[in-house]
């Protein structure tokens, strides 16, 4: 009878011991599974960002074509001006060549300022949205974590 219930033991420990191996590997399996979520989400939000980012950038291209075209359009207008006001006379004829280098030149000083002004803006949008996403991120992962030590409270409460 004892030699029977040594065996018996014997085969308990290691049904106990074939038991804790397959929850370790489940546990394992666990966390190759959310590591993998994790890839995946952190891969997905890449993109989306990217694809943002392109809009982002089209929008501003087309915005600033938008405001060259309305330059060009207002230096066509002052060149019509011009001609028209070329048969007046000589004296004036220099006189408005003098303004229209001025405006053109006044034109381009706006132009600068402007693009100058667009491109500080699109850096600051594009500073704040990668913050703004890296707190997203960071947040994911903080609660992945949290969910990720809770299960393994729970494995190891179960053990």
């Amino acid at each position: 009878e004892l030699e029977h219930e040594e065996h018996v033991d014997h085969e308990e420990e290691e049904d106990e011991e074939e038991e804790e191996e397959e929850e370790d590997e489940e546990i394992q399996d666990i966390f190759e599974t959310l590591e993998e979520e994790l890839d995946e989400l952190e891969h997905e939000e890449h993109e989306e960002y990217e694809e943002e980012e392109e809009e982002e950038e089209e929008e501003e291209e087309e915005e600033e074509d938008e405001k060259i075209h309305e330059i060009l359009e207002d230096l066509e207008e002052e060149l019509d001006e011009f001609e028209h006001k070329e048969h007046v006379g000589h004296e004036e004829e220099e006189e408005e060549e003098e303004e229209i280098h001025e405006i053109f030149e006044e034109l381009e000083e706006e132009l600068d300022e402007l693009e100058h002004e667009e491109h500080e803006e699109y850096e600051e949008e594009e500073e704040e949205e990668e913050e703004e996403e890296e707190e997203e991120e960071d947040e994911k992962i903080h609660e992945i974590l949290e969910d990720l030590e809770e299960e393994l409270d729970e494995l190891e409460h179960e053990e």
